[in-house]
């Protein structure tokens, strides 16, 4: 759209670039006015998403937590189940002989109460190791957000899947051992290695009950940092916004010292200092956008 100036303000305007490139700046400002306040609108959209997301993040969390909470009570009822029967009834050991045939895993898992070994972790970003020993470490959020700053959500989001992936993994390696003791319960059925099955059972579930504990534990710990992370771009989103809405009132003032000036027909000096404004708000937005 072309912008026609009346020819009465054009006899009072210097007949110079300058002066052609000031009798419009009412317009331009108006303009970058109207683009800062859609950058701080934006900016404040993202920053409410996410905390959305961090409050969904922090609930899943606390599911996880949940369970591990869980886990440990139920380690601990079974230890607790086992000295009362080991205490008040006389238990047999369980030997090999007793077992029958079964994989040497199945044997330790019967006799000893082993669990089978976890599956590794596959953590190879460091950033994202020295984030999750801050935190097991129970430092503050300052010292754990120094290295989970370098950590990206891709990152956070493919620990998730591996540690979730470790428990289900670890849930395949436990069928074996849970279905032996069900085939030797039901062949000595109201027989004499009775309480020793049901002690191998309740040592076995106890140190299961451990194991899976700690696998909740690392999820709800993954969870946490991205909490951590989605609150910490809402702070920058909300900071960016706030800035980009002082540099919109430079513009608006801009704006409103030009739209002056022609009232006042003084609009040489006074629409340098509406350019000036301008000028301030556009290097303003621009440092906010490609710097914070």
């Amino acid at each position: 759209m072309k912008v026609q100036i009346p020819d009465q303000l054009k006899a009072d305007m210097p007949q110079n670039q300058w002066g052609k490139m000031l009798s419009a700046t009412p317009v331009v400002m108006a303009v970058v006015a109207t683009l800062l306040a859609g950058l701080a609108s934006s900016e404040m959209t993202r920053a409410q998403y996410d905390r959305a997301l961090a409050a969904q993040q922090q609930s899943k969390a606390g599911d996880q937590w949940s369970f591990f909470q869980a886990k440990k009570l139920r380690g601990s009822m079974q230890r607790s189940t086992l000295d009362v029967l080991q205490n008040t009834l006389q238990v047999k050991p369980l030997a090999t002989s007793d077992i029958g045939n079964a994989t040497p895993e199945v044997q330790q898992s019967l006799l000893n109460g082993a669990v089978p070994e976890l599956p590794a972790a596959t953590t190879h970003d460091e950033n994202l190791k020295a984030a999750l020993d801050a935190l097991e470490a129970g430092k503050t959020d300052a010292e754990i957000s120094v290295p989970l700053a370098n950590v990206k959500d891709a990152v956070l989001t493919d620990a998730l899947i591996a540690a979730r992936d470790r428990t289900s993994s670890f849930d395949t390696l436990l069928k074996p051992v849970s279905l032996a003791m069900d085939q030797l319960e039901k062949a000595n059925a109201g027989g004499e290695l009775t309480r020793s099955l049901t002690a191998a059972r309740l040592r076995f579930a106890a140190n299961r009950y451990d194991a899976e504990a700690r696998l909740n534990q690392v999820i709800a710990n993954i969870y946490e940092l991205q909490v951590r992370k989605s609150n910490t771009s809402a702070e920058r989103h909300h900071k960016r916004s706030g800035i980009f809405f002082y540099g919109m009132l430079a513009a608006q003032l801009a704006v409103i010292i030009a739209t002056f000036s022609i009232a006042a027909r003084k609009r040489n000096w006074l629409w340098s200092v509406a350019a000036a404004a301008g000028a301030v708000a556009v290097s303003f937005a621009v440092y906010v956008y490609v710097c914070m």
